[in-house]
């Protein structure tokens, strides 16, 4: 019965981002734990998990091995400097819409019935506005994984500012420092 099939489907729906700027067209969010009950559920394969992440953050933060592609959406600019962060500037991917297109329908993905997850370091900075780059082009279940890789810094105590709240590596999730260059797109 199709009735008791949806009852007994899992659902998914991470509460959505109280900043307005990390909320999508699409409305939908998951936390890390849900990410990977829907990669590993009988679905899983309905579903591409894509990193956003520059691959040099990526090489020194982790990876999550589960995660199907990495396309970043900004990209660590060598020659330009973040003065407020102390860092290298961040400049957009401009291929990074068609490049997400590309590893979805490569992988026989179909953008009426099929999802995308958005995993980003932190879950909204980039998360979110690499999901809005993608609106427009006929994807129907677009969601951003809230908590991120990494998740977010703790405000007190002797840990303040380490990235140790709810994410990927927090939850204990598969990870580690093992690259998979077939997910990597290569210049």
């Amino acid at each position: 019965c199709l009735c008791a099939a949806l009852l007994c489907a899992p659902v998914f729906a991470a509460d959505p981002p109280k900043d307005p700027t990390r909320q999508t067209p699409w409305g939908l969010y998951l936390s890390a734990q849900e990410t990977h009950a829907m990669k590993t559920g009988p679905d899983g394969a309905r579903t591409l998990l894509l990193d956003v992440r520059d691959p040099t953050e990526i090489k020194f933060t982790g990876f999550a091995p589960m995660v199907d592609a990495v396309i970043p959406f900004q990209r660590n600019a060598t020659n330009r400097w973040n003065e407020q962060r102390q860092t290298y500037a961040m400049a957009p991917n401009p291929q990074y819409a068609d490049q997400v297109e590309k590893a979805f329908l490569d992988r026989g993905l179909d953008k009426e019935r099929d999802g995308l997850v958005i995993m980003c370091r932190s879950g909204g900075e980039r998360g979110a506005p690499a999901a809005k780059a993608l609106d427009g082009r006929g994807f129907k279940k677009v969601y951003v994984m809230v908590d991120g890789f990494e998740g977010e810094v703790t405000r007190e105590g002797p840990k303040k500012g380490f990235r140790l709240e709810n994410g990927w590596k927090n939850a204990g999730l598969p990870w580690g420092y093992a690259l998979d260059k077939s997910k990597f797109p290569m210049d």
